[in-house]
């Protein structure tokens, strides 16, 4: 066999070629998983962004007015009931409260203030799309809905479908009223919560003999609940009357949103001597005061240097010496089930000086 060697020249530029290739293959993996994994942290801050309802004090209630609460027949309130600045709630008994009545005293007062402001920011969140007044026999996805008539109804069944997500929103902006007929319903499947549906009216709402309604109804004026409706959420009147008739009104607890997270990002040392190892400790705190779970990636610039898990504290750390320059370290939380993704501010390192 004769083995034909190649020119020294020939071999080094075939060596060298080859080298930057595989550098390059390398380059571009660590840009395409950095790329991954903010395009996961992005993914989870759209998931999170959601439009959603925050009703403050007012989540615990599930009757509350502005005028009066009046009530026929054995009607159950499964939630607090709240009455501000009117202090007339009559029929109960023989209708039943599982939670407190509070009636003009500052726990209505606060709880009013929040659907007041709950009202207003829903009212606010931008439409995703404009569908027909009449809602039942459809199937609708979650979004945020509004008509062009400015009105909802629904005869027969509301199918809101989840897709799968339990934290999926659904909120339906009536400029006037909302009307359901007798023994309409409102079918949660795949993940819907009634406690992620929301009903925005601008005036009143009349729910139907026999119907079932699921989700938090905000009316601006006043809500009337006819005789065996079924409502597993919440009849909130802004200013006006809330009247029922032998209705059972469940106050949801459903699936609770992620929480929100901030991530900051320490070194042991900056500057740093070239060469020696520099710590970078990111530190990852929730909005209820809970510590989350999960990883934290670890980027220079675009590069991608160490993924680390969580502790129980909710540090994580990279430890390694960086060449002499400037470096711009960020740390990402990629978020999991319950925890929001975040990113820390950037820090720049100074290494050699």
């Amino acid at each position: 066999m004769v083995t034909t060697r190649l020119p020294d020249a020939i071999h080094r530029t075939t060596t060298h070629r080859t080298t930057a290739r595989s550098r390059r293959a390398q380059t571009f993996s660590v840009v395409g998983a950095t790329t991954i994994l903010i395009g996961l942290v992005g993914a989870t801050s759209a998931h999170a962004a959601t439009p959603t309802v925050n009703l403050g004090t007012a989540a615990g209630y599930a009757t509350l007015a502005g005028a009066t609460i009046t009530n026929t027949g054995i009607t159950t309130v499964d939630g607090d009931l709240g009455l501000s600045p009117g202090t007339a709630v009559t029929g109960f008994p023989p209708g039943r409260v599982t939670g407190t009545i509070h009636a003009a005293d500052s726990a209505a007062l606060q709880a009013k203030n929040d659907l007041a402001a709950a009202y207003d920011a829903a009212a606010a969140i931008p439409t995703t799309a404009t569908i027909p007044v009449e809602l039942g026999g459809t199937t609708e996805t979650p979004g945020v809905y509004d008509s062009p008539a400015g009105t909802f109804g629904i005869t027969g069944t509301l199918t809101l479908d989840a897709q799968g997500d339990p934290n999926a929103v659904f909120i339906f902006k009536a400029a006037s009223t909302l009307i359901t007929a007798s023994a309409s319903n409102v079918n949660l499947i795949n993940g819907a919560q009634a406690s992620n549906v929301f009903w925005v009216v601008g005036s009143s709402a009349t729910l139907g003999t026999y119907s079932i309604l699921k989700g938090t109804i905000l009316a601006l004026t006043s809500i009337t609940v006819t005789t065996g409706v079924t409502v597993d959420g919440r009849t909130l009147a802004r200013n006006g009357a809330v009247t029922l008739d032998t209705d059972t009104v469940t106050r949801p607890v459903g699936v609770q949103g992620p929480v929100s997270t901030t991530t900051s990002l320490a070194s042991t040392r900056n500057p740093a001597p070239t060469g020696q190892p520099v710590t970078f400790t990111a530190t990852v705190a929730a909005g209820t005061g809970t510590t989350p779970t999960g990883l934290v990636a670890f980027v220079d610039g675009p590069a991608l240097r160490n993924v680390a898990v969580l502790d129980s504290t909710g540090h994580a750390e990279f430890t390694a010496p960086l060449a002499a320059g400037l470096h711009r370290i960020e740390a990402i939380y990629i978020g999991t089930t319950g925890f929001t993704a975040s990113v820390s501010p950037k820090l720049y390192e100074l290494i050699g000086f």
